[in-house]
């Protein structure tokens, strides 16, 4: 019989998560070099799907358990990566779920980290399982999974994918593929948050605006304080830069020497040394960024530009970290916590102002957007107000595919009447009449 692998949690409690767990990073670090080499990349994302939970303790807690299943399933029965699960496999796991093995199942609840006595820290508890079994009487009863159930998971899993959609990471949802193919459908549908958001998320030319606006009002009200906030956002806006690219995370701290400029045309770059996938990228920085960047060195006391191999780091704290491996250090990269909350905040203050100015449908929808609504923002209005060739924000956005670029193209429905107007049904014959 064959033997079952164990299963570890794999996302701690939301206030520890950000810190990463040894090991965790263990695991993950011996699964990428002996079986699946982007389990490390797929779980470096999952953190931040969960990280945009965090408002909601119950939704955390929920969707942490399905995603630690479904990642274990995957990695250790499965033995695939998530971007590579189709509609029909995920159908395997549907009764992986329905008749997990008895070694996973456990009947008391228990917490999936625990903090060792002595040394203060978080490890995997050992006695943990994926499954929740039921007793009565002393007796254990057979495990049941009601379709109410199944399709929680498959509503969250369906927004899991939406958000690996969003960041580009796949383009299937083998979860929304199930869940809307009627099989589920008894009951009431369970949409977990995110979930069925196929549109990006990106900020209009007015809500940019009120973005832009707010974070040059403090820049100027504050510079100690907002100068860094002002180019961390045209930053990522300019260069379409995903979160991940311009924060602190282990084995990578964002620097001034990522401008660069070609000796020879005397153009300006910014170069991504670790991107999606591990693939490095160049992005072409516009005479604004460059104006921007200028700025901002002149605010750190800099020079204008930054020198072949400045190793000044690029967003440094205003004070000292309280915790994690940065703990007592300033002179530290923002992780990827510093930076969300900086611009939720910056979001919160737009919205205010837009709501104050009477544009309330704005106001809502400028809450609702995230840090990566900046690359979605700074891409579309590249190709739809800036008309840049989509082969050019192919390269610079890093995209494999110019579909992918492709679906940043929008057009309204006044624009699209305006543009069917004129149409002829027969042109050579009107032309004639003309004549």
């Amino acid at each position: 019989m064959e033997t079952i692998p164990t299963a570890i949690p794999l996302f701690d409690a939301v206030e520890y998560l950000e810190e990463g767990n040894a090991q965790v990073n263990e695991y993950l670090a011996s699964l990428t070099l002996h079986r699946l080499d982007d389990a490390a990349f797929v779980y470096e994302y999952s953190v931040d799907w969960l990280l945009e939970q965090r408002t909601s303790e119950n939704n955390f807690k929920t969707y942490r358990s399905e995603l630690t299943t479904f990642l274990y399933w995957c990695f250790e029965i499965e033995k695939t990566s998530p971007l590579e699960v189709t509609r029909r496999s995920l159908f395997r796991y549907v009764e992986f779920c329905r008749q997990p093995p008895d070694e996973l199942i456990a009947y008391f609840n228990t917490a999936q980290f625990k903090t060792h006595k002595e040394t203060g820290e978080r490890y995997p508890n050992p006695v943990w399982r994926p499954f929740l079994g039921r007793r009565q009487e002393g007796e254990i009863l057979p495990y049941r999974l009601s379709e109410q159930a199944l399709r929680t998971k498959l509503a969250i899993l369906s927004a899991y994918y939406s958000y690996l959609i969003d960041e580009e990471l796949t383009e299937r949802n083998p979860a929304r593929q199930i869940l809307k193919s009627g099989i589920f459908k008894a009951g009431s549908q369970f949409q977990a948050s995110g979930e069925d958001n196929e549109n990006s998320k990106a900020f209009s030319e007015l809500q940019w605006s009120y973005v832009m606006g707010v974070a040059r009002q403090l820049a100027q009200d504050e510079p100690e304080l907002h100068e860094r906030t002002l180019f961390l956002l045209s930053l990522m806006y300019g260069c379409y830069l995903r979160i991940s690219e311009v924060s602190a995370r282990p084995g990578f701290a964002p620097i001034m020497g990522q401008f660069r400029r070609d000796s020879q045309t005397g153009i300006w770059s910014y170069q991504i040394p670790r991107s999606k996938g591990g693939k490095q990228r160049s992005v072409a920085v516009s005479k604004a960024l460059l104006a921007a960047l200028k700025r901002y060195r002149r605010h750190l006391g800099l020079t204008e530009l930054p020198p072949p191999g400045d190793e000044t780091p690029l967003f440094t704290r205003h004070r000292p970290a309280g915790r994690g491996r940065d703990a007592g250090i300033r002179n530290a990269n923002l992780g990827i916590r510093q930076i969300r909350e900086l611009l939720d905040d910056l979001f919160a203050r737009a919205a205010m102002l837009a709501e104050a100015e009477g544009f309330i449908e704005d106001a809502s929808e400028i809450r609702q957007m995230t840090s990566h609504s900046l690359r979605h923002t700074g891409i579309t209005h590249d190709i739809n107000l800036n008309q840049r060739p989509l082969s050019h924000v192919q390269a610079d956005a890093g995209h494999d595919s110019i579909d992918t670029t492709s679906r940043y193209l929008h057009t309204s429905r006044v624009e699209r009447h305006e543009s069917a107007a004129g149409k002829k049904l027969d042109r050579l014959q009107e032309l004639e009449a003309h004549e």
